[in-house]
């Protein structure tokens, strides 16, 4: 992929600039519409890794950084928040190798829990941001994120979007990057290590180190201004530069690509040259409140447009004021679990016992729909067991006995362990049931391995998370793995025996992933054949 144009969406186009950058590892957790970056990565001969969740991965890139070798980390934008305890303290230390952390948004909820603007976090974090509009400058920007990095040694933060992801826009690739140090450890312990005596004196580096990035930013950012009549300025980011370009062609737009920390006497300046100033932004009014504090008069979006994504229809309703309705959109057929799927059985045993159901995040939440409507919470990933057990401590002995936490494979290693490690040091009275749906992957992002698959980002075979063992060394009393295809197994009758015990109890339900399934086969035949050559080979050895 080496070509002098290609059509890439925003996630290859990423993997491609990470890779001619010299990115020595990639890492994240998969979470539309993220995904593909990683998977893209380890196409091209890049290496790539899938971590048990986002905050282990930023750990991994931090560690990376530290050994003065460029690290890139890839998540969804909840993912973000599950990073950030690494990510604000990384911001004060100082990472010798480029620290490229992708987020991506989800403006619409697409396939989220939530619409959450991470470039609030940028700034709660101090972290510089990049945001690219097209496929193009998700290449560019990110082989400048690690120039910026290096330079300042501080982590990046590179925020796509849905949109931005997934459309594919011609990218014209540079020559890949040569002459990069080799690895290698410089103890700075003042400069690592953040205890209280090291992190003062850090958090005035950083503050510093945004002061000049400002400042470079201003001279020489990655800013892009169209000239055209000076009644109307459209200032826009991301992709929302490319509708309000299509929306507005005679305005004079100016788009900036670093949104924090923003060139302000560039935003100054384009304002005094035209009469009215309009921001065009998804999401979050973030920049109209960073221009208005700073005292510049611009004029932001009705808050009707602050939902979903924005297209070119939309951006010239905002440039009309027209804050008339909207068409509502056509309902579509509403998701569903797969015919055949393995965790039917189990909500139809939820359902029909009338169980009080702590659900979590992915794709067994469909089971809150018809004809199940056996989930009764949902917030984030692992907070089945916690949000379980916190029914389970104050409801009536009746409703308590009916609470059961329901958690996937993937997002039990992500972050569920936590909450089995509650469940066993604070116990409720009437005990606890949690069910693991295994079904060998994760599904709902698109067929991807993790810890309890047995088998790497690659599918290649690594060691396998024993899922029943670790319960049972953690404390839990009453431990069942079944197979749901097991016709002498009633789920129904299991799921009773359990919630009657005032004991803490875990049920791994395994079956794989219809759709998963075949892939399995060959991935296990592979592994098969694999081992058989290598014993082969030390047979002929000795």
């Amino acid at each position: 992929m080496n070509s002098d144009r290609q059509l890439l969406n925003g996630d290859e186009a990423v993997a491609l600039g990470a890779l001619h950058a010299g990115v020595r590892l990639g890492t994240g957790y998969p979470g539309t519409p993220s995904t593909e970056i990683l998977e893209t990565l380890d196409q091209l001969g890049g290496k790539a890794q899938w971590s048990p969740n986002e905050k282990v991965a930023l750990e991994v890139g931090i560690g990376v950084a530290f050994a003065g070798a460029r690290a890139l980390v890839t998540m969804k934008h909840v993912g973000l928040n599950v990073a950030a305890d690494p990510l604000f303290t990384a911001a004060y230390t100082d990472v010798e190798g480029g620290l490229v952390v992708v987020s991506a948004d989800d403006p619409g909820m697409a396939s989220s829990q939530n619409e959450q603007d991470n470039r609030r976090l940028a700034r709660a974090a101090a972290v510089p941001m990049l945001e690219p509009a097209d496929s193009q400058e998700a290449y560019d920007f990110t082989r400048l994120a690690f120039e910026l990095s290096e330079r300042w040694k501080i982590p990046i933060l590179l925020r796509l979007t849905t949109r931005v992801c997934h459309a594919k826009t011609v990218v014209h690739p540079r020559a890949p990057e040569e002459g990069l140090p080799e690895p290698n450890f410089l103890r700075d312990i003042p400069a690592r290590v953040m205890i209280p005596a090291f992190a003062k004196p850090a958090h005035r580096r950083l503050r510093a180190k945004l002061a000049e990035i400002a400042a470079w930013n201003e001279a020489e950012g990655p800013v892009r201004h169209e000239t055209g009549g000076t009644e109307l300025g459209i200032l826009s980011t991301g992709v929302s530069a490319v509708h309000a370009r299509e929306a507005a062609p005679g305005a004079s737009h100016l788009s900036i690509g670093m949104t924090y920390p923003l060139p302000m006497e560039r935003l100054r300046s384009f304002a005094q040259s035209v009469d009215r100033l309009v921001v065009i932004e998804e999401g979050d009014p973030v920049l109209v409140e960073d221009l208005r504090a700073a005292g510049i008069p611009v004029e932001g979006k009705p808050e009707a447009f602050r939902f979903g994504e924005l297209d070119v229809a939309r951006v010239r309703r905002i440039l009309e004021r027209d804050n008339t309705p909207e068409p509502v959109p056509p309902r579509g057929k509403p998701p569903e679990l797969c015919p055949g799927c393995a965790h039917r059985g189990v909500f139809e045993a939820l359902r029909d016992l009338d169980c009080i159901v702590s659900g979590d995040i992915g794709c067994y939440t469909l089971g809150v729909l018809p004809p199940f409507s056996a989930m009764d919470t949902c917030v984030c990933m692992g907070a089945s067991i916690g949000v379980g057990l916190g029914l389970r401590h104050v409801l009536p002995e009746e409703q308590a006995r009916r609470v059961v936490s329901v958690i996937g494979d993937s997002t039990f290693v992500h972050s569920g362990i936590t909450g089995i490690a509650e469940m066993v040091y604070n116990p409720p009275p009437t005990g606890h049931l949690v069910l693991i749906l295994d079904n060998g992957t994760t599904a709902m992002t698109g067929l991807q391995e993790h810890p309890g698959t047995g088998r790497a980002l690659d599918h290649s075979p690594t060691h396998k998370m024993d899922f029943a063992a670790l319960a049972r060394a953690m404390g839990v009393q009453n431990v069942h793995v079944v197979q749901t295809n097991d016709k002498k197994l009633s789920m129904k009758d299991l799921i009773s025996d359990l919630l009657a015990r005032p004991e803490l109890s875990l049920v791994v339900a395994q079956q794989p992933c219809v759709l998963a399934a075949p892939k399995i086969r060959v991935y296990d035949r592979a592994a098969a054949a694999e081992l058989r050559a290598e014993a082969c080979a030390a047979v002929a050895d000795d």
